[in-house]
């Protein structure tokens, strides 16, 4: 097992607040400290070894996409600056820095908030099935990858273990109400279509994204969680799009493939990996930051 502490994201003084994953929050009472670690899953089982820098990168991409999609709808964010942080975290600036920031409390919508503008996934599986994704009817004669007529909004509900499971619009609005449902539905499309439009000039496909909103106290709801990273969306090499097979990706799908090779039961305990996996999964991470961002 690694001992890294940036694998670890222990911070003995302040209160967890829910470890995940990837992300620990911890509790400070007006606000909520995210921090990510270097931790990777894979089929729902977190990795012994960390992908060294993935924290930062996941971080510094949020970030990014926070500053240029406020004029859509505001986040929870208050500071990424370690300084500005209260007091009680001044221990840990080391650690902290470049891989947190310092939110704002909110109630989280019971959903996640997923737009697919291309035909992958589990979108696909549940296409070949029924020519439908989550409820919604779509035309005959797409293949796997297919570009979809227009984006569309399939909901999930949060699952504490295991897979989210998509579910329909009325679910989601039996979940959340039809004002909060409806108002996150919009959202995700604006959200979505000013991504992949940023993301095509850079080459890149913006497939599908997942989306968290919260409501404040006020009952505003905003974007929360992480924004367009490559754990909670799916990006593809634009030269490289070809409709009819699996595309070349930036996301850990080269870990799912190293996986698949192994004789492992996809339960923990999960297997070491080598050396040039994780080098490898890094540089997917790494090439995704630098052309978005540049």
């Amino acid at each position: 097992m690694a001992s890294d502490a940036l694998f670890k994201s222990d911070f003995p003084t302040l209160t967890l607040f829910r470890r995940g994953k990837v992300r620990d929050v911890y509790d400070l009472g007006d606000s909520l400290l995210m921090v990510a670690s270097d931790r990777m899953s894979a089929f729902d089982v977190v990795m012994d070894n960390p992908i060294t820098g993935k924290g930062a990168i996941l971080t510094n991409l949020s970030l990014f996409w926070f500053d240029i999609t406020k004029s859509i709808v505001p986040n929870h964010l208050i500071t990424s600056n370690v300084k500005e942080y209260p007091a009680e975290c001044s221990p840990y600036s080391e650690q902290l820095e470049g891989r947190s920031m310092l939110v704002r409390k909110t109630t989280p919508l019971a959903i996640e908030c997923v737009v697919r503008g291309y035909l992958a996934g589990s979108g696909w599986k549940e296409y070949s099935a029924s020519k439908t994704v989550c409820g919604i009817s779509l035309p005959d004669g797409l293949v796997e990858s297919s570009k979809l007529p227009e984006p569309i909004f399939t909901p999930a509900t949060k699952a504490e273990t295991g897979h989210d499971e998509n579910i329909s619009f009325a679910e989601a609005e039996k979940i959340c109400g039809k004002e909060l449902a409806s108002k996150a539905r919009e959202l995700s499309l604006q959200l979505y279509k000013f991504a992949s439009d940023y993301a095509r000039e850079r080459n890149i496909i913006l497939a599908d994204t997942k989306f968290e909103f919260g409501t404040l106290p006020n009952g505003d709801l905003i974007l929360i969680d992480e924004a367009l990273t490559p754990d909670s969306s799916r990006y593809w090499l634009a030269e490289e799009y070809q409709p009819g097979k699996t595309q070349t990706n930036f996301d850990k799908q080269v870990l799912r493939d190293y996986l698949e090779t192994l004789n492992w039961n996809k339960q923990p305990p999960p297997p070491p990996l080598p050396d040039n996996i994780i080098a490898l999964v890094k540089q997917k991470y790494q090439e995704a930051f630098d052309r978005l961002t540049k």
